[in-house]
């Protein structure tokens, strides 16, 4: 019992140290600094540059077909049973029309040999070489478009953390007016002044603020979440936020951006279209390549060895050696047109490729206009819903004196307040939208600031 005692808190003790192995992290993080960290740490951001690496390696696995191979080999045969032949006998001293059995070769035979083989011409390596080129292009370009997903996906989150905070403070404190208000109007209530009425329409409206606000909080939870998975963070770590929503909105206020000329040469989506158009191009290449011959040259050393006993390790095994020159050359003449038949494919498809890059940059002019359109009208809204809060609050502070005087209904001051909350969230929302919006037209003209 002692000793299982023992074993029991020895494997405590280890489970509580692994558990300390992995403490909390802090971060605090501006948005440019998330974006920074996202950048680098975030798990699409990872695999995009390991995508990169391979691409390297691919590129230099094709540059390296076309350069010397070495290659080399040992092959040993057991001749357990030799192959035999009928000769006749007479050329053993024998009878005339008379045949003997004779076994040619030893039981025993090894033979090592190495190969340099040199690719002279072949036009599809030629084609390959800017194929690897082009397949790493593709990568790097990928990787772009990746981290203006990021940069984009991180300013959402950003802002939507930011507008669950500012959401749950604006609750709180509407949460403690009422509830003073709704105190005083009890108070009010049991002197006699007032209907029962206007403490139940108060109840009401406390209640849909409560669930509002605990609501509110579940989502900023989920937010927070959402956006250390964004920079790539354990969403057990520790994240404060160090701009605040008003300052970050007005950062962004920058309608000079709509004012420049959108440039489709910029956008990573549209580099990735044309480089896909080179990818079919280059596959037109290689096909009409297939028609044209193909060199090559070949260098071989060996030594091969003979023994009817399995001695190919001892000093008086005797080694003979060969070596030999090849060159070949194989010319395409006449493939019955099947060569033909896929140069044609191939040219359809880059054709089709050449009509597809023109309707992307139709596409992506399209997508610019829409997005300087809603970046304005959220500039625009942000303005029109602050002066409708300014007017809001007035309007609900106006029929709570009078509501408090005794000269307006219950049902009037809960309109005034349930406008209030809903220019107080429309606001909000109004910030956010800047922001997004912005990110939305910079990810298209490729500009990050």
């Amino acid at each position: 019992m002692r000793k299982l005692n023992l074993i029991i808190t020895v494997l405590l003790f280890a489970l509580s140290a692994r558990g300390q192995d992995k403490a909390k992290e802090s971060y605090a993080f501006s948005l440019e600094q998330a974006i920074a960290h996202a950048l680098e740490h975030n798990y699409a951001a990872i695999n995009a540059n390991r995508d990169i690496d391979a691409a390297k390696q691919k590129k230099w696995e094709t540059t390296a077909s076309g350069l010397p191979q070495i290659n080399a080999g040992v092959d040993y045969q057991n001749n357990f049973e030799l192959q035999k032949s009928i000769v006749p006998a007479e050329f053993f001293g024998g009878a005339p029309g008379q045949f003997i059995e004779v076994a040619f070769g030893t039981k025993h035979t090894m033979n090592t040999h190495a190969t340099l083989s040199q690719l002279i011409f072949d036009g599809s390596y030629i084609v390959a070489l800017q194929a690897s080129k082009t397949y790493l292009q593709y990568y790097q370009n990928a990787k772009q478009r990746s981290n203006t997903e990021i940069r984009e996906m991180v300013t959402n989150a950003y802002g939507n953390v930011l507008l669950a905070e500012e959401s749950i403070a604006v609750l709180q404190k509407n949460k403690s007016i009422l509830t003073k208000t709704l105190n005083d109007t009890q108070e009010t209530f049991k002197n006699g002044l007032i209907e029962e009425e206007n403490v139940e329409q108060l109840q009401i409206t406390l209640a849909s603020v409560n669930s509002n606000l605990n609501n509110t909080t579940r989502l900023r939870d989920i937010a927070y979440n959402m956006l250390k998975i964004a920079l790539g963070i354990d969403i057990n770590d520790e994240l404060q936020l160090t701009d605040k929503l008003d300052s970050l909105t007005v950062s962004n206020l920058d309608l000079a951006l709509t004012g420049t000329e959108f440039n489709v040469n910029n956008n990573i989506d549209y580099l990735i279209a044309k480089n896909f158009t080179e990818q079919r191009q280059l596959e037109y290449k290689l096909q009409r390549s297939k028609a044209l011959p193909t060199l090559s040259a070949n260098v071989n050393f060996g030594y091969n060895a003979f023994n009817d006993q399995f001695g190919f390790f001892q000093k008086d095994q005797k080694w003979l050696n060969y070596s030999n020159l090849g060159v070949s050359l194989n010319v395409p003449i006449f493939s019955s047109f099947a060569r033909s038949a896929r140069t044609q494919q191939a040219k359809i498809a880059y054709e089709q490729s050449m009509t597809q890059l023109t309707e992307a940059e139709q596409q992506l002019k399209l997508q610019y206009e829409r997005a300087k359109s809603e970046y304005e009208f959220s500039v625009e809204e942000f303005n029109t819903s602050k002066s409708n809060l300014n007017l809001a609050e007035r309007i609900e502070n106006k029929q709570q004196i009078k509501f408090t005087e005794g000269l307006s209904s219950s049902f009037d001051f809960s309109e005034a307040q349930r406008q209030l909350y809903t220019a107080q969230q429309n606001y909000l929302q109004s910030m956010v939208d800047v922001i997004n919006k912005k990110a939305a037209l910079e990810k298209i003209t490729n500009n990050k600031k």
